[in-house]
């Protein structure tokens, strides 16, 4: 049965709340998701990034969302998240014991500790594929894995039964209006799980591309607002209008130069 003009639309209009929704996605989970061939989901992509309501990526695509700070993971920009891992690895304590999330900034604090003996306990893939030296323990919670982040009630379990003096993670966006957005909404009760075995300090780290105008949001999805005092750790390339409308709701800025 040849397809109405209707059910293309409501067809692309799907697509476009996936993406949306996941920030990233690939063809195959588009094909598997809706039960349409590989070529028409490919079609429907293209069709929706020359109305510019999408970036493509190799084999899927991703929001415009997702895609304002990926595109700009240059040189420059991990220069930027290292000085964010740099400062934040000053806040540690020789003795410490500290939950780190699935962000690859966070994790960076382990590269800068120098001698200070540190315990990191952490949910993130990313952990492997790095050379840590012997003062630095890692503790992997385990858990379904989603990408390079470890998630589920296995995790959660394993969190609640552990605390920590300090937390670190990272978020995929920071609005305006203090929502924190997570690629991985399940991220939001494990951070949340991390905060209430935190005996001291909550931070959160985001370079400047990751700090959005509230009117930036292509979705609800994955948003949240902590309860608990924040501290985030940015750079000195973000929107210095943001920062102001943060610390006016109360949030404690720290601003790496």
């Amino acid at each position: 049965m040849k397809n109405t003009r209707k059910s293309v639309e409501e067809r692309q209009l799907n697509i476009l709340k996936a993406v949306n929704q996941r920030g990233e996605i690939k063809v195959e989970d588009l094909v598997e998701l809706y039960g349409i061939s590989a070529m028409t989901v490919r079609r429907d992509l293209q069709y929706l990034e020359d109305r510019q309501m999408l970036f493509r990526t190799h084999g899927g695509a991703m929001s415009l969302e997702r895609s304002r700070y990926t595109k700009l993971m240059t040189p420059e920009i991990a220069v930027y998240r290292d000085k964010i891992s740099r400062y934040a690895s000053n806040l540690l304590e020789d003795g410490d014991t500290i939950f780190i999330n699935a962000s690859k900034t966070a994790l960076g604090i382990l590269k800068f500790v120098n001698d200070k003996h540190i315990t990191a306990i952490t949910n993130n893939g990313w952990v492997f594929e790095e050379q840590y030296p012997d003062n630095v323990s890692i503790h992997i919670t385990g858990g379904q894995v989603r990408g390079k982040a470890m998630v589920g009630d296995y995790v959660m379990r394993n969190l609640l039964d552990m605390s920590v003096d300090k937390t670190f993670v990272g978020c995929a966006a920071v609005y305006d209006n203090g929502e924190f957005r997570y690629d991985i909404p399940t991220e939001i009760g494990i951070n949340e799980a991390m905060i209430s075995r935190t005996k001291q300090s909550f931070y959160i780290l985001a370079d400047h591309t990751k700090l959005m105008h509230g009117s930036e949001r292509s979705s609800l999805y994955g948003s949240f607002i902590y309860e608990q005092p924040v501290t985030l750790i940015t750079d000195d390339m973000s929107d210095p209008e943001i920062l102001e409308r943060l610390r006016g709701l109360g949030m404690e800025v720290i601003v790496v130069k």
